[in-house]
């Protein structure tokens, strides 16, 4: 489904980030309405009331629903609340929850047998409450089809993006992305926690830089050693400075860059998939659709397609 409409389900004490966070992804581009279990003054984690004027109705008809975080989620979520989650995943929409919001799912059932994840710093309360579902506690998100769930704060910003650049495209969470200065895309599986997620100190500061030239340069043969050369680091401390960084690899990050510039040059350009191989740096053609089909599920010419068609 390439959903349309969004509703936000948000409880007592909704925590008011996660709120703002959702309504600058989903403002002004999607059909987008905050809706809770009576409509009216609710209030938010920062002792703020604000006037929500959809009730639950309102899940029965969104293509994307989506759990926001409250201040209350050990509490079992209201009977009406997980009869409307269950409903609206038995009608086909997308329902995904981020943070604690993840505790509504599963008490609504729905991560049952499935693989999920929430913020880290309540992971082990999550897996006692929830023994049925798979919890995957150091990961952004986890993508299960009709059900996603992302990890604590920000995180909620790559699950959302995720979904949009899963159904839309990867232009459309590009341009998103941009609009609220954040990155574009981070894979699902990379780490909650990393030691220096924003470069900080002068060293740090050439690996920023190192990896800006990456990105601008993916048509390249890129070696470890020569980013090394780079940053003016030994092999070691790079690889040190950049798991730090990133919390990836540089093979594993370098991989994900140039599958990122090859979605959006297949949705945005008429370039032959040849073409789009070379300029993000695969030998050839054959090696971009056996990364990109693994990704993606489909290969680059259909994932044109498909795409060209949601624009």
């Amino acid at each position: 489904m390439v959903f349309r409409s969004v509703a936000a389900y948000a409880p007592q004490g909704v925590l008011a980030f996660s709120l703002g966070l959702v309504g600058e992804v989903f403002t002004g581009r999607f059909d987008f309405a905050v809706c809770t279990d009576r409509p009216g003054p609710l209030r938010t984690d920062l002792g703020l009331d604000i006037r929500v004027d959809a009730g639950l109705d309102r899940l029965a008809t969104a293509d994307l629903v989506l759990a926001l975080p409250g201040g209350r989620f050990r509490e079992p979520p209201p009977p009406s609340a997980v009869a409307a989650l269950r409903a609206a995943h038995a009608r086909g929409a997308i329902v995904a929850g981020h943070c604690v919001g993840a505790y509504a799912l599963a008490g609504a059932g729905l991560l049952d047998g499935r693989r999920a994840t929430t913020h880290w710093r309540f992971a082990a309360d999550f897996a006692a409450r929830f023994p049925a579902v798979r919890l995957a506690s150091d990961v952004l998100y986890v993508d299960e089809g009709s059900v996603v769930t992302g990890a604590g704060a920000a995180a909620g910003a790559d699950m959302c993006l995720h979904l949009i650049r899963r159904e839309h495209g990867a232009a459309a969470a590009n341009e998103i992305a941009r609009e609220m200065v954040i990155p574009p895309h981070r894979e699902g599986g990379q780490a909650q926690y990393v030691a220096a997620p924003v470069p900080d100190g002068a060293d740090d500061g050439r690996l920023g830089a190192v990896l800006a030239w990456a990105r601008d340069n993916l048509h390249r043969r890129l070696t470890v050693d020569g980013l090394a050369a780079r940053a003016l680091a030994s092999r070691r401390t790079f690889l040190r400075r950049f798991a730090d960084a990133t919390g990836s690899t540089p093979h594993a990050w370098l991989l994900a860059q140039r599958l990122n510039r090859a979605e959006e040059l297949l949705e945005t350009t008429d370039l032959p998939v040849e073409e789009v191989a070379r300029r993000v740096g695969f030998s050839a053609a054959s090696i971009l659709r056996e990364h990109f089909s693994r990704r993606r599920g489909v290969p680059p010419r259909t994932y044109r397609r498909a795409f060209q068609r949601v624009r």
